[in-house]
């Protein structure tokens, strides 16, 4: 048999075949096959074999599983390599079953997503009853802020309707006070008297009623002659120990906020302190324990400088609020408020006699008070920027300033008139100091540079120590004259020795020093700082 009388056996046996399947498919459509049906190549065999072809048969293996079994390998190959996934399917029930089995993992994602899409249909749904619930609380706010603007705004025109009234009630509260600081100066001045006759007891009580309507001007006092300074406080400024190491010795939390100013009571061993909490405080301070006496309130603003009365009976203070405080100590409050300057004041300093207070404020003016009179007799105008600290001279009329304008000016307080002015600053001054031992004038600036200065040589510093780079805020004389104490933003207290310009620090505040003092003796070292404390060093 030759291979084109095989083909067409083969080609015959395949149509017969397929004819069989399509007359057992008929009659049985109805029924689910029981076995597998017989595949192709083992139905040639069987029917090769039935008709004695036993050379046809062999040839078909050889063929079979040869280069037709060849061919399908690389069909498959391709087939897979062009499309991964996609296999050639020998016989129809192997693709009915993957295909079963891939309809089942479509129904089973069905399922996972129809499960997705009612929970997110869920979701939607409680979404959108929070939007309705956030929609109907936005507009209750809405309401409530447009009812609430509308109050405040009445609220406010009603406040305003009150000015005036204020003002007038502020008038009264001023007049009230200095009729009362008048009568109660007749009244000293009646159990000052000895003896005195019935005429002068009802000249005096004539004198201590106020007129119904009179609007009369309190006397105005005079400036003391110019007087040196008492021969045993000289002596005592004169006896100059030697520079020695300070160490604390005690440390206040006398605040919670920051402390801007300290002073020493002009006898006693007694501190006041100002602070950035509107309020100051007086402190008795032994060597043993510190104790606090007395506190005031009444600044409606940070406190920026305080100062004793030279009796040491009263203290002025300096606020934020542009006003100049007056308080008596055996009153316990606020005797007299001087207003007058249009930015915060920052410095006061009052005059040998008592009669008389200086300040300085940001407006770029000083200001010179008359306490008996209570009217401002002075106002120093040459500074062109803040005026950052103020200092009578002892026993004298002459009064110091320190601007913010890198100068330094002495005034004549009777005329008004600076004598002097110091150059050689090249930042911004903050302090200046003067000592009657030695008749010298310490200044310090924003850059830490001190600066000592000769009064009759003006033009140009006798010495200059660098204690920076940070500020330096304050600087003090000690009693001889030979000391300087400066107060450091760096939070350290330096010690300048002014002969042999040498510098110590101390430390032991934990933020920047803005205040620092001698004690009467010179033997202690008194600061205070941005971190509440005072500290005393000995």
């Amino acid at each position: 048999m030759n291979l084109q009388s095989t083909k067409l056996l083969f080609r015959l046996i395949v149509k017969t075949k397929c004819l069989q399947q399509q007359r057992e498919r008929k009659l049985s459509s109805s029924q689910t096959l029981s076995n597998i049906p017989e595949a192709v190549d083992d139905f040639l065999r069987n029917f090769l074999r039935r008709a004695g072809l036993t050379r046809t048969l062999s040839r078909f293996e050889v063929e079979w599983y040869g280069s037709a079994l060849r061919r399908l390998t690389d069909t498959l190959n391709t087939v897979a390599t062009a499309a991964p996934g996609v296999y050639f399917i020998p016989d129809a029930l192997t693709h009915r079953r993957l295909l079963q089995s891939e309809l089942e993992a479509v129904r089973a994602e069905t399922e996972l997503l129809r499960e997705e899409v009612l929970g997110a249909g869920a979701s939607l749904v409680r979404i959108q009853r929070e939007r309705d619930f956030h929609r109907l609380q936005h507009r209750r706010v809405s309401e409530d802020k447009r009812r609430l603007t509308e109050d405040f705004k009445q609220l406010k025109k009603h406040l305003q309707s009150y000015d005036p009234v204020l003002r007038q009630l502020e008038e009264k509260y001023q007049t009230a006070v200095r009729q009362k600081m008048l009568l109660s100066f007749h009244r000293e001045r009646l159990q000052s008297t000895t003896d005195p006759t019935p005429a002068q007891v009802k000249e005096e009580r004539r004198k201590e009623k106020p007129p119904a309507k009179t609007t009369a001007r309190l006397k105005d006092s005079e400036f003391p002659p110019c007087s040196g300074l008492p021969r045993a406080y000289l002596e005592q400024m004169n006896s100059h120990k030697s520079f020695a190491s300070f160490s604390l010795a005690c440390s206040i939390r006398a605040h919670q906020q920051p402390i801007s100013c300290i002073d020493l009571h002009p006898r006693k061993l007694i501190l006041v302190s100002a602070s950035d909490d509107s309020t100051w405080r007086l402190w008795v301070l032994p060597e043993e324990r510190e104790k606090m006496l007395l506190t005031g309130e009444g600044h409606s603003d940070w406190l920026s400088g305080c100062s004793f009365h030279p009796d040491g009976s009263k203290l002025a203070t300096t606020s934020g609020d542009m006003t100049v405080r007056l308080w008596d100590f055996s009153r316990g409050y606020c005797v007299l408020m001087l207003s007058g300057h249009a930015q915060p004041t920052w410095a006061c300093s009052f005059h040998s006699c008592g009669h008389f207070l200086a300040s300085c404020s940001a407006d770029r003016t000083a200001k010179l008070w008359d306490l008996n009179s209570q009217r401002c007799r002075l106002t120093l105008r040459q500074h062109t920027a803040s005026v950052n600290s103020v200092c009578f001279l002892p026993s004298s009329n002459l009064l110091l300033t320190c601007s913010a304008d890198k100068t330094i000016a002495l005034w004549d307080a009777r005329l008004g008139v600076c004598t002097t002015t110091f150059l050689g600053h090249y930042h911004p001054c903050n302090h200046a100091a003067f000592s009657s031992a030695t008749s010298m004038v310490a200044s310090c600036d924003s850059s830490g540079i001190v600066n000592t200065w000769d009064m009759r040589k003006p033009t140009s510093p006798m010495a200059a120590g660098d204690t920076g780079p940070l500020s330096a805020n304050q600087v003090a004389f000690n009693h001889s004259g030979k000391m300087l104490a400066v107060a450091s933003s760096d939070g350290l207290v330096k010690l300048v020795e002014v002969d042999s310009g040498s510098v110590s620090s101390l430390e032991g505040h934990r933020d920047s020093v803005q205040s620092v003092t001698f004690d009467h003796k010179g033997e202690t070292v008194i600061s205070a700082g941005s971190d509440g404390r005072v500290n005393i060093w000995s």
